[in-house]
């Protein structure tokens, strides 16, 4: 390697270090983060706006995309979680001056997005219709369902590509491009989902699948969007597949972080697919309720999620260059943030349930069903925040495996058991309760491992 070239490695390096290491932790935070934010509720619109239109198709319709939720948040999971892998290894990397293993990890991520395109490409053009029939026995309902999940699977190439750009772009301090990207493939989804949707493409690119093309060509452009700023606007890493092999220990290493978090989000797609077919038992309009409930509740989750998107790469930075005050103390603004956050959404879901199902459309049934639905459930926020951000706290800090266990917990050892036990009342309403009482076993457990890591992981820093 050229004298030039390190020399230039070096003043990254330095520039890295004068924003990640020494930057007063609450506007760096919040520079880090708002972009992330901003991304992700774009990234809830996106969702939402789907079935907004969709809605207005029918009710059907909209219980198809609903039943979809499932699997489609399983392609989502394996996208974002080896994102995460890549993002907290990088940033790791990038705080401990190892250019060549920053490098190396962008490449191995880059290729392991491939990787997942061919898995759900053959999972698209094999196993839609034996998902749908295991939720439904309507063939409306179903083949509706199978047209919009099949095009979002065999077409996810640019749903991959475009997160593990993005995260490329976190990693290394970029959220505003990485807000960028994702705002360019929102805009174009929510421009095209009417015309496609409506019919004015044609009968065949109309209803359930217009919005699923819709989608997969706002993920391209995203992804295109996310490839060019990381190739021309990204110096921290430098990406080169000339010769590349993939590297097994680079992928285990992405693997050891990214695994809990796809685990957590499929742990997600298995409660959604339960709480289903517990609704189905009452009617399909009350698994329409559930759907509805899921995209809503986004905006309040996604700008935390975005927080934290903003959080990880600060913890992983100052994690590899031995500062646990950094640490600490960004743990503590993000949960005051994140709490923040969760009243905002506990008050609009308390208080205006009946606007917000009035968007999708909702019959006199849905919103019998959906008002006091949202009253029940949205307590549950409060506690929320402090797991959320604290989940991403123990993937920073390379404990994934807490953050898999708090989330098994929450969605499959207590929510279905007690949302199948309320069930048994014959009242829906009861099954809401579920989730208010799986949020707080989940939080006290988050906040025992938060104590293990202090004392096993943060405290031998500062004593070193």
């Amino acid at each position: 390697m050229s004298k030039g070239v390190n020399v230039e490695e070096n003043q990254q390096a330095t520039a890295r270090e004068n924003i990640m290491g020494t930057m007063n932790i609450n506007p760096l935070l919040v520079k880090l983060s708002v972009p992330m934010m901003v991304s992700m509720l774009v990234q809830a619109l996106y969702n939402v706006v789907d079935s907004i239109f969709v809605s207005h198709v029918s009710e059907s319709a909209l219980t198809a995309v609903s039943l979809a939720f499932s699997l489609q948040n399983v392609m989502i999971a394996v996208g974002v979680g080896t994102g995460v892998g890549v993002n907290a290894l990088l940033s790791k990397s990038l705080g401990e001056k190892n250019q060549e293993r920053a490098n190396k990890t962008a490449e191995n991520g880059i290729f392991l997005a491939l990787c997942s395109y061919v898995i759900f490409f053959v999972i698209g053009l094999t196993c839609m219709k034996p998902y749908f029939y295991a939720q439904t026995s309507d063939p409306d309902i179903a083949l509706q369902g199978i047209r919009y999940l099949r095009v979002c699977s065999v077409f996810s190439l640019g749903l991959f590509l475009q997160t593990m750009g993005e995260k490329l772009l976190a990693a290394t301090g970029r959220t505003n491009l990485s807000m960028t990207s994702q705002l360019i493939g929102a805009v174009v989804n929510i421009v095209l989902d009417p015309i496609f949707i409506f019919g004015y493409c044609g009968e065949a690119l109309s209803g359930t699948t217009g919005a699923a093309v819709a989608t997969v060509i706002g993920q391209f452009c995203g992804a295109g969007a996310a490839i060019f700023f990381n190739l021309k606007k990204n110096p921290d890493i430098q990406i080169s597949f000339k010769g590349f092999r993939p590297s097994g220990e680079a992928i285990r290493r992405i693997y050891v972080v990214g695994l809990p978090s796809i685990a957590m989000q499929c742990v997600g797609s298995v409660m959604t697919f339960f709480m289903n077919q517990i609704l189905m038992a009452f009617s399909a309009t009350a698994v329409a309720v559930f759907g509805v409930y899921f995209k809503l509740q986004s905006f309040v989750f996604m700008p935390i999620f975005g927080l934290n998107n903003g959080m990880v790469p600060i913890i992983s930075y100052n994690y590899g260059a031995r500062d646990p005050r950094r640490v600490k103390k960004t743990i503590k603004l993000a949960i005051a943030y994140a709490e923040c956050i969760m009243l905002i959404g506990f008050c609009v879901f308390q208080f205006a349930p009946g606007l917000l199902l009035n968007l999708f459309a909702a019959s006199d049934a849905m919103l019998a069903i959906g008002i006091p639905a949202l009253r029940i459930i949205c307590p549950h926020f409060l506690l929320a925040g402090i797991g959320i951000v604290l989940s991403s706290v123990f993937q920073a800090l390379g404990n994934g495996v807490y953050s898999l266990i708090i989330s098994v917990c929450r969605q499959l050892v207590v929510l279905i058991p007690m949302a199948w036990l309320l069930s048994r009342t014959g009242n829906v309403n009861m099954v809401w309760w579920a989730f208010l009482i799986a949020e707080v076993v989940s939080t006290t457990l988050s906040l025992v491992f938060m104590a293990r890591i202090n004392k096993n992981i943060i405290a031998p820093m500062q004593n070193a």
